[in-house]
């Protein structure tokens, strides 16, 4: 028998140690996925989740008239964009913007930007604009911002230029600003499709010229900011958040027992320990975290417990927007997921995103209940 042993929180089949007779689950911590630039490009797709979403499958709510509008809104994009490129039919474009045969992109917007709260269904949106868009996937994009500045950072910029440039559609979800060179890197690379004549459609929970407030102090971020805006018509998309319309409370967390046996139970699910889950994150690139929750049923976590810092935070906001997309339900003893942040942290500039990952993360969690309650 080998001396050596497997790393803590892990073993050589990537499943967790816990001990007993039942099957051991799955394991986060165990697994370190490689990630090729090529899957990054392909895997530009709506999430799983939206695969069926179409506009005539968002419900607009009647006390909300800019739901409506935004649909419309939408639905007239995506015809002018199967209109060919340059083509003298002497039709104006979307918006009312004409496309000339010069290769210089026509002034104005040139995307549409949906702007409003968690839960208002511009996810849902987005992709069915990118489902509407008669072009063919490969001429389409669709990733939220993180996964965009991942693939310059897989691909090079102009790589990343070239790659994008003859799309007819780039899709662009949860457009949010964390960092001033990624500020200057996303409005530099938008500026390029836009001269190639690619269409741009973005969801975030602020306007455009807003998105700077609270987080870094500087005319310099502002004014990126503003060159960036102006790429876009903003629409304002007003509601409740739709993941609590109707819906009872998020069910309170389970013993670690329960957590356990259920993640035994269930065919494909992981179990790892809340902090050293934190601390895997650490380790794993974000644009990672999508493979690193490759085929799995379920997500089962011990001891949940608030964040220790903004890094730590932040990584926990990307894998919560990764399972959420993929629909991975999750199951958690400790505490509570409205008490991951502190108050400081749901005060700060980047407590948009904290609010979207409890919200996302409650969704998940009422998903998990089947687990416990199954027979």
């Amino acid at each position: 028998m080998s001396s050596a042993s497997p790393a803590p929180g892990s073993t050589p089949s990537g499943r967790s140690p816990i001990s007993g007779t039942a099957p051991a689950a799955l394991s986060l911590c165990a697994r370190e996925p490689r990630v090729p630039a090529d899957r990054l490009v392909a895997e530009m797709v709506p999430p799983p989740r939206f695969d069926s979403v179409r506009f005539s499958t968002y419900l607009p709510d009647p006390n909300q008239p800019s739901q409506r509008e935004a649909v419309q809104v939408l639905e007239d994009f995506a015809t002018g964009l199967g209109e060919a490129p340059g083509t003298a039919t002497g039709r104006r474009g979307f918006f009312g913007l004409g496309r000339s045969r010069a290769p210089k992109a026509p002034a104005g917007p040139r995307g549409v930007y949906l702007d409003g709260g968690y839960g208002v269904g511009k996810t849902h949106l987005l992709a069915s604009l990118w489902h509407a868009t008669p072009a063919e996937p490969s001429r389409k994009a669709f990733g939220t911002f993180v996964e965009l500045t991942n693939l310059v950072g897989a691909l090079g910029f102009q790589q990343t230029v070239r790659t994008l440039s003859g799309h007819r559609l780039l899709c662009i979800d949860e457009f949010e600003l964390d960092d001033p060179g990624d500020t200057v890197l996303v409005s530099s690379l938008l500026a390029r499709l836009v001269e190639a004549g690619v269409a741009l459609a973005a969801t975030s929970n602020t306007l455009p010229g807003k998105l700077g407030e609270g987080r870094f102090a500087a005319a310099d971020f502002l004014r990126e900011i503003q060159g960036l805006s102006a790429h876009f018509r903003a629409l304002r998309i007003d509601g409740e958040d739709y993941r609590h319309r109707g819906l009872p409370e998020a069910p309170a967390p389970y013993s670690d027992e329960q957590v356990t046996r259920a993640a035994r139970a269930a065919e494909g699910a992981s179990l790892d320990d809340f902090p050293a889950l934190l601390d895997h994150l650490a380790r794993v690139h974000p644009s990672r975290y999508g493979a690193l929750t490759d085929g799995l049923t379920a997500v089962c976590l011990t001891g949940v417990r608030p964040v220790p810092d903004q890094s730590t935070a932040l990584r926990l906001v990307v894998l919560a927007d990764r399972l959420y997309d993929r629909e991975v339900p999750v199951l958690a003893s400790g505490q509570p997921f409205d008490r991951l942040f502190s108050e400081e942290m749901l005060k700060g500039g980047y407590r948009k995103k904290y609010f979207r990952a409890i919200s996302r993360l409650t969704a998940l969690a009422r998903d998990a209940a089947r687990l416990v309650d199954a027979p």
